[in-house]
């Protein structure tokens, strides 16, 4: 896999994946003295490589993505686990990525089929937090909710048209938050899963939210309430 632009090669480097070569236009400051071996091109050498113009200068060869185990999420007792059901977006999932690793999400979990999976160009989205994110693929994310809920997690679906709103659960404990696909939300086996919808709050004209926008309101609001002071998190 080639990923491409400055904060997806600089966290390759600081991740478990292997980085194979890197290719700069530049010494963005941050290169390794030793290590992968760096290659000076021109930009449009840069862009073939990674077939898209927003490298910003530099793209590398990394190993293959290494997805993880769902049902190991789940391991910790307050584990913060969000699922998508069927975001096909490669933006979107790689901007609720990095809201899930910024936030300390125990992981994200996607379906196998019908959704997007980790690319280039979701690194990129993410700005690199898919590598200190752990993703996990399910064949049934139906069947796997069910799972999550024999292993003693809540399980709360995100729907504008919900009456519950988002602040009423509880929040504390293994929780499982699962966030629709663009434009038709949850699926219905998917919302039967859950064991409430919740809403946000929509005080202006508009409907929804984009799912990654959703996702950054959840994630802050039930760290809140949680009691966490997210701001003070110590950063790795």
């Amino acid at each position: 896999m080639i990923v491409y632009g400055r904060n997806p090669v600089h966290e390759a480097l600081r991740g478990p994946r292997t980085v194979a070569r890197i290719w700069a236009a530049t010494d963005p400051g941050w290169l390794p003295d030793v290590g992968p071996p760096v290659a000076y091109v021109e930009s449009d050498i840069i862009e073939e490589l990674c077939g898209s113009a927003e490298h910003q200068g530099v793209c590398a060869e990394v190993g293959t993505y290494g997805y993880a185990d769902a049902d190991s999420l789940l391991a910790a007792d307050d584990a913060l686990v969000v699922a998508l059901d069927q975001v096909q977006d490669p933006h979107n999932l790689g901007a609720v990525c990095r809201v899930a690793e910024a936030a300390g999400a125990a992981g994200v979990v996607i379906p196998d089929r019908r959704a997007a999976e980790i690319t280039p160009a979701v690194c990129k989205a993410s700005a690199g937090a898919v590598e200190h994110l752990r993703v996990a693929r399910v064949r049934n994310l139906a069947d796997w909710l069910g799972v999550a809920k024999g292993a003693g997690a809540w399980v709360y679906g995100a729907d504008a048209d919900a009456d519950t709103s988002w602040s009423e659960p509880d929040w504390t404990g293994r929780v499982v938050l699962v966030l629709g696909a663009e434009g038709g939300g949850l699926r219905p086996r998917v919302a039967g899963a859950c064991d409430a919808l919740v809403a946000l709050p929509m005080r202006g004209r508009v409907g929804s939210l984009n799912v990654s926008t959703a996702a950054a309101a959840f994630l802050y609001g039930i760290g809140l309430l949680r009691g966490r002071d997210l701001a003070n998190r110590p950063r790795p």
